[in-house]
């Protein structure tokens, strides 16, 4: 009997084409007579433009147009105001596009740019989100449409009654993705259709939105993603240079390339939006939870609502009879915030995980045996039989491998000269997210098998782990199977997010795959028949059907910090992550990806974080020489293992989502680390030398 394909540790098979500059992203596709735009962001928080002098732009060598709310083509209804650009005089934020130059050349363009003048009327600002402010509600949701508040028991009473009790608030700065790719769109037009090459996260996605906004049929546009060099949530919806190539396409009659420089990022593509958090928890001297409580207050924009759900882990992870988990918004003169890996479990972990770990202090407790001691035979908020939950083995085994039964648990008992060295743990969760999707199989005439489905790949190894779900579900192996991706002409499938994109995809593959393969039997048996054969899947109906359990992804993080006791600076000498995230579909890249969130999540610890300029109005950090991210010098040793499940409620494939689960506890399990080391409890991210030092005396 053939091995299975799934599982193995198979290489990327777009890994040669990136290796060698083959792979084409959005503005790597040479078109004739290709234009270049650069935008042009607002230089007040709030305001109006007045006017706009284009004059000395357009008198520039190879200049070919000036676009503003003056003149710029009038866009169609957007689901997403945040894409209705050049269309008012209107400045929600500092950072908004108000003006578009378009140029032969990009050094022309961006010379124009620099060359208009534009007035405003500036009124007054907004942006610093504050505990008291003024202007916080409580929204009817958060992201993923789950309820803002959720209340069982009585939270106040048990809480006042319990033996051993922890409040405290956790604060995080705003976050930005930073993808190697920059959002970027090459956009023309033939016979009154639009082509578009687009960095997205699901080109289904850009191609619904922009038929309506340009007056179009969906059959008149395409959208292609072949590659994309990042997105971390930032490019899940379309943004607004996407529409901005486009409108400029239409306006001079060309094709034209448009790559948000970095600085502007901030103000455009979205970011991990502040949190304060409070966390309450009471417990009895044994250590079991009567009473948790997690507030959150955080900014949206004036433009939309966006209300980072980081209050919703508390309601899967620990029991707790007694709850309240709320969220309080403010909207302020920002730019919106969206998704960022691992959106409200990442920044509600953090807190609910370290507030675990004070618990344990205030009870001289073991902080793993008291997250074992309180791990939940239901879901807390559902009542529902988890599909699987393997939190306590992750937490066991992640012992075991860490050596975590030597530490000696007093902070500040291990110190190597100037180094204070100290270990930490969290947990972490992740929700098991899936959607339909289509997917077409058809046979080869030359033999083999060809897969046909819009997925992403936006560097996860989307295309090797769907050719190795094809193999399995044909009965073949994997390079007898072509994969195609990446293209709104492709059958249709949702955006690569949420950890979702596996999932959902693999789903259709399996179902079109395990029918081609019958028609093959059909037709004659293993051989593929001359003629060619088709199969098409649609899990509408499936995917999105309600279920009977509570499914989730699971993991523990443990690490070892070394704090400079003269500078404050911390190090990380170890990671290691273990995870329960149903059937890993391929070593190689899973791997991968367990090792990637961890790195994220020591950057959240340690480095990311961006501060709101309140005279500005805008985001300080605005490039990677001030917005910090981890280089391989910060992470020395990183180690991520799984426990492979067994969960049959899930997919065919049996697999969870691996992306973001890395992420979720790895900030938490530092700093809890850091804390063992010092003797000091920071409360606030970044963890930055500055902040450690002035904690440590």
């Amino acid at each position: 009997m053939r091995p299975p394909e799934t599982g193995a540790p198979l290489r990327r098979l777009e890994g040669q084409l990136k290796v060698t500059g083959s792979a084409r992203y959005a503005v790597e596709y040479a078109l004739p007579e290709t234009a270049y735009a650069w935008p042009v962001p607002a230089t007040v928080a709030r305001g109006e433009v007045r006017a706009v002098h284009a004059a000395d732009a357009l008198a520039m060598p190879s200049a070919l147009a000036v676009l503003s709310h003056e003149n710029a083509p009038r866009l169609g209804p957007a689901d997403d105001p945040i894409l209705s650009v050049l269309q008012s005089p209107h400045v929600p934020h500092r950072g908004w596009y108000v003006a578009l130059a378009v140029a032969e050349t990009l050094e022309v363009a961006r010379a124009m740019a620099a060359a208009l003048q534009i007035d405003y009327a500036a009124d007054a600002h907004d942006t610093v989100l504050t505990s008291g402010h003024p202007k916080l509600y409580e929204p009817e949701q958060a992201n993923g449409g789950h309820p803002a508040r959720r209340e069982s028991g009585d939270f106040d009473g048990a809480y006042a009654a319990s033996a051993v009790r922890v409040d405290a608030t956790y604060t995080m700065e705003a976050e930005h993705n930073h993808p190697m790719e920059p959002h970027a769109s090459t956009a023309h037009w033939v016979d009154g259709g639009l082509t578009v090459y687009d960095s997205n996260q699901g080109s289904t996605k850009v191609k619904e939105a922009l038929a309506p906004l340009f007056g179009l049929r969906r059959e008149q546009v395409t959208v292609v993603a072949e590659h994309v060099g990042g997105g971390f949530g930032s490019k899940g919806t379309p943004r607004p240079q996407v529409v901005l190539a486009a409108m400029a396409a239409r306006h001079v009659g060309r094709p034209v390339r448009l790559a948000l420089p970095r600085q502007q990022l901030a103000g455009v593509v979205g970011h991990r939006a502040p949190t304060i958090q409070r966390l309450r928890i009471g417990a009895d001297r044994q250590g079991r939870i009567d009473a948790l409580g997690h507030e959150i207050l955080t900014h949206t924009s004036t433009v939309k609502e966006f209300v980072e759900q980081a209050a919703t882990p508390s309601r899967t992870m620990y029991t707790s009879p007694n709850s309240r988990t709320t969220h309080h918004v403010a909207a302020l003169d920002v730019p919106s915030p969206s998704w960022m890996r691992a959106p409200g479990e990442a920044s509600g972990m953090y807190a609910l995980e370290s507030a675990m770990d004070e618990l344990a202090v205030a009870l001289d407790m073991d902080p793993v045996e008291l997250r074992v001691r309180n791990d939940p035979a239901i879901e807390p908020d559902t009542g529902k039989p988890f599909s699987s939950r393997h939190l306590v083995e992750c937490l066991r085994e992640g012992a075991r491998l860490f050596g975590w039964a030597d530490r000696d648990p007093r902070p500040r008992s291990r110190r190597e000269g100037r180094q204070l060295i100290g270990t930490g743990v969290a947990s972490a969760t992740y929700p098991v997210l899936v959607s339909p999707s289509t997917a077409e199989a058809c046979t080869e005439p030359g033999g083999g098998y060809r897969v046909r489905i819009n997925a992403t790949d936006i560097g996860t190894g989307a295309r090797t782990v769907l050719a190795q779900v094809a193999a399995d579900a044909l009965g073949v192996p994997v390079d007898h199977v072509l994969i195609d991706i990446g293209c709104s002409d492709l059958p249709a499938a949702p955006l690569a997010g949420g950890s979702s994109g596996t999932a959902s995809w693999g789903w259709a593959v399996h179902r079109a795959c395990r029918r081609l393969r019958a028609l093959v039997e059909e037709a004659g048996g293993d051989e593929v028949p001359s003629t060619t054969l088709r199969a098409f899947a649609d899990t509408t109906g499936e995917a999105d059907a309600a279920s009977d359990y509570a499914r989730h992804a699971f993991g523990a993080h443990f690490a070892e910090v070394a704090v400079d006791a003269d500078t404050g600076e911390t190090r990380v000498r170890r990671l290691l992550g273990v995870f329960a995230a149903g059937h890993v579909l391929n070593s190689r890249t899973g791997r991968g990806q367990f090792i990637g969130g961890m790195v994220m999540g020591l950057g959240m610890a340690l480095l990311e974080g961006s501060t709101i300029d309140p005279v500005f109005g805008d985001f300080a950090e605005r490039d990677l020489a001030s917005y910090h991210v981890p280089s391989c010098a910060d992470v020395p040793a990183v180690e991520a293992h799984w426990i492979d499940e067994d969960d049959r409620h899930l997919n065919p494939m049996g697999s969870k989502g691996i992306g973001e689960i890395g992420i979720v506890g790895t900030a938490a399990a530092i700093g809890n680390a850091l804390h063992h080391a010092t003797g000091a409890r920071l409360r606030e991210l970044p963890m930055t030398p500055d902040r450690v030092l002035a904690h440590l005396g």
